[in-house]
């Protein structure tokens, strides 16, 4: 068998397989699939509606509004958007309406705002401003009778069902999902739809594959990079934090274009580089990268491209806009059973609680 639960790491920290496929992470990382799926057969309505809305509104801009795992999903919601509408996309800083109460000008544009809860007072804030200022509110939120879902001008629910483990998962993979719904209505873009519909079989094929070579090298190590590029660097930011949160590892994510200039000063000997590509046009620069990094004696890891020098780990191939849900749901598998070899408990990390009230 080649599930990760079943071949567990070396040393005197490591999990047995009963450990690591009965943690509450495990479960509900295993149910992403489900949840897409259900995505897509109660979400169409919804969706239609919040695409006439956007196509009506003709938004001069998108604002993103998000915190930690909701947050990466907005880079990936940002480079969809971008790339396949042409509208400016940023995230705003939730402090500059929840703390200094600065009047922005919302009014030309649209806001949607990423949350698992629904719950967090600063995102509540923006929202609050940008409907003030004109604009229409998209939630995309799992908690469907949050203060979020009931101040929002349109909902899209996650359907991520109830999620106890404290590292969001299959409410993070629902994000990605529902975004991609998001987009293909509001466009009305038959492609990427049936891109959305083959996303719940290749994501069951992502949990399937077998990323446990990657524990020792990582083990091994304190501190590593993710790397990640256009519609994939919100995964390679998910991965860094989970690194941190589960495994109480230094990561930290960069663009495969940003790299370069500077951080790889510090990536010296055996240290570990995760690197996730997806197959568009940022796949022949990452190619590029992850050769010149193997050539350093870098201790290379990729998920979605291959090269000599590297350690390149098992994932389904599917649409490019597919592919960075099939990465980072192959990752949390593996991060599920390093943070057990770790002697870490990925269900209760210290110091983190599942809602986060910022203010």
């Amino acid at each position: 068998m080649n599930a990760l639960d079943d071949r567990p790491a070396s040393g005197p920290t490591a999990a047995s397989p009963k450990d690591a496929s009965t943690t509450r992470m495990f479960q509900e990382a295993a149910q992403a699939a489900d949840v897409v799926q259900r995505q897509i057969d109660r979400n169409a309505s919804v969706a239609r509606r919040i695409g006439r809305l956007l196509r009506e509104r003709d938004p001069a801009f998108l604002l993103t509004v998000a915190r930690g795992s909701s947050d990466h999903a907005a880079t990936f919601f940002k480079y969809l958007a971008e790339t396949r509408t042409g509208v400016f996309t940023a995230s705003v800083a939730p402090s500059v309406c929840s703390i200094y109460d600065a009047p922005m000008r919302f009014d030309r544009g649209a806001c949607v705002v990423i949350s698992q809860s629904g719950a967090s007072p600063d995102l509540l804030a923006v929202a609050r401003a940008a409907k003030t200022a004109g604009a229409p509110v998209i939630a995309l939120v799992n908690v469907e009778d949050s203060p979020l879902a009931g101040l929002a001008d349109e909902v899209l629910p996650l359907h991520a069902g109830p999620e106890q483990s404290v590292a969001a998962t299959k409410s993070f993979i629902g994000s990605l999902s529902s975004a991609l719904q998001l987009l293909a209505a509001w466009r009305e873009d038959r492609e990427l739809q049936q891109a959305l519909e083959t996303a719940p079989g290749a994501l069951s094929e992502a949990w399937a594959a077998d990323w446990s070579a990657a524990l020792p090298p990582i083990m091994a190590a304190r501190s590593l990079f993710t790397l990640g590029r256009g519609i994939g660097l919100g995964v390679a930011q998910e991965a860094a934090l989970k690194f941190k949160e589960v495994c109480a590892l230094h990561a930290e994510a960069y663009s495969s274009a940003e790299v370069l200039h500077g951080p790889v000063t510090i990536a010296r000997e055996a240290f570990p580089i995760l690197a996730l590509a997806q197959d568009d046009a940022t796949r022949e620069g990452m190619e590029t990268l992850v050769a010149s990094l193997a050539e350093r004696g870098l201790t290379l890891i990729t998920a979605g491209t291959k090269h000599p020098g590297s350690l390149a780990l098992p994932t389904p191939s599917a649409h490019p806009v597919v592919e960075p849900m099939l990465r980072i749901q192959g990752f949390y598998r593996m991060a599920n059973s390093l943070s057990l070899a770790l002697g870490q408990d990925p269900d209760n990390p210290p110091f983190l609680r599942k809602v986060t009230a910022t203010l």
